[in-house]
């Protein structure tokens, strides 16, 4: 799997987490990816409110997650 980066700060290799809540909240056909500092700043919400949204998705089984 190619690396991927933030558009935003440039932090290099996203973690897969990242990468899939980009993917549920911004679309999954996206191809420019977000960090998860940039990401909550661009949604205004914090970084936890993100890692707690992952984490409800994880429960609920869906695939970007897994």
């Amino acid at each position: 799997m190619k690396k991927i980066n933030c558009i935003a700060c440039g932090l290099q290799d996203l973690s897969k987490d990242t990468i899939g809540i980009n993917k549920k909240l911004l679309g999954t056909d996206i191809e420019n990816f977000y960090c998860m500092a940039c990401l909550a700043s661009y949604l205004d919400v914090t970084v936890e409110e993100l890692c707690e949204k992952i984490e409800e998705f994880k429960e609920e089984g869906c695939k970007l997650f897994e």
